[in-house]
């Protein structure tokens, strides 16, 4: 408890609402409808809680505010009840970095055709949690055992090379490649069907392998500059060179499953790592380790809108439902924005330094951030 306190002196500044740029004009209802989804979870699950989470707290922080939002009539007011607010000052990345995600949606077919021959794959049944003796000896959260050994599992060019044909776990059919993979990329899709359907995929499960981006590697190519590099400008890159393009995505040896769900709310998106639905502008992934599902974060920032990208106040209160492979540290978030053209190119070009306050239940925050 003592290295928590410590860090947590050094990394949360408190801060009165009053001085957040932008907080009294907020939609703060909008906020809580997306926590109040939450808390569901926390109240019924709390799956987050079972693993060690820095400034996360217990449960029984967490459900005394989730009963509070249950009877909130005025949103606002209830934020500044029930949390205190800390600016994160990031040590390692003072500006702060602040990305963003969306819903992709690709055409697709329920079985394979000459026209949609690339499938997505629901999760192996050899694909297992390592325990910690494993876990220790490979350097792998996940992987599979052979002869009762723990080993990685595929790569991701193996199982594109046909690791796991034959196996029936083929939820869907794309049309190439690149399509598959930015589903990956994104951790949720839209599958539009030959008859006009759409079959909503959401994340089930990752095959351990180390990830990386492959927008980096671009760019230490000397093929795309930092400034030029975008998930447009990797896509149409990717379209005009499909051969290099392949190799290029096995360079991300890391491999994402899916699952099919059935949405309660069509105009919400796919669960995110919490389990429950995004919400466009409103959820946030962050960095598990540290801060908890189901946070609120107040968020300053300049993000790209529009096909010029030209840079628009965001000044938000987001709620952290959701989390990723490449987002890491403490003023590091990813903003989901939705799914179509608008929110594919704010979500591909944002790259944005900014102010990340996060939200604590007042009982957290007096016992893990003691008065300087």
């Amino acid at each position: 408890m003592l290295g928590i306190m410590t860090a947590a002196a050094d990394v949360l500044q408190p801060v009165p609402f009053a001085s957040l740029k932008g907080w009294q004009e907020d939609d703060h209802a909008a906020a809580l409808a997306a926590f109040r989804r939450s808390c569901r979870e926390i109240i019924a699950e709390g799956m987050a809680f079972d693993r060690g989470v820095a400034f996360g707290g217990s449960r029984s922080d967490w459900l005394g505010v989730c009963e509070s939002a249950a009877r909130a009539k005025d949103a606002r007011r209830f934020f500044e009840r029930e949390f205190a607010a800390f600016a994160v000052n990031d040590p390692d990345r003072p500006q702060g970095l602040f990305t963003g995600y969306y819903e992709p949606e690709a055409q697709g077919s329920l079985r394979r055709t000459a026209e949609f021959s690339v499938p997505i794959y629901a999760r192996p049944a050899d694909l297992i949690s390592f325990d910690p003796v494993e876990e220790q000896a490979t350097g792998l959260k996940y992987g599979r055992r052979v002869g009762g050994k723990p080993m990685s599992y595929f790569t991701r060019k193996e199982i594109e090379e046909g690791a796991l044909a034959g196996r029936g776990l083929e939820i869907a059919w794309v049309r190439d490649w690149a399509d598959a993979f930015f589903i990956q990329v994104q951790g949720s899709g839209r599958i539009r069907l030959p008859d006009g359907a759409s079959m909503r995929l959401a994340y089930a499960a990752k095959s351990g392998q180390p990830y990386t981006g492959i927008g980096r590697t671009l760019v230490e190519r000397g093929v795309l500059t930092e400034d030029d590099m975008s998930m447009q400008s990797l896509r149409h890159w990717m379209k005009a060179n499909p051969e290099a393009a392949r190799e290029l995505m096995w360079q991300n040896r890391s491999f994402v499953f899916f699952r099919k769900v059935q949405v309660e709310d069509e105009t919400l998106g796919a669960p995110g790592a919490q389990k429950v639905q995004l919400t466009p502008e409103r959820s946030i992934a962050i960095d598990r380790s540290l801060w908890m599902f189901g946070m609120p974060v107040w968020l300053e920032a300049q993000v790209p809108s529009g096909r010029d990208a030209s840079l628009e106040t965001f000044h938000r209160l987001l709620i952290a439902q959701d989390t990723g492979t490449a987002i890491t540290g403490y003023a590091r978030g990813d903003v989901y924005w939705g799914w179509g053209d608008a929110a594919a190119l704010t979500a591909g070009h944002m790259k944005s330094p900014g102010r990340m306050v996060v939200l604590l239940p007042k009982q957290l925050a007096a016992r893990i951030v003691k008065p300087q």
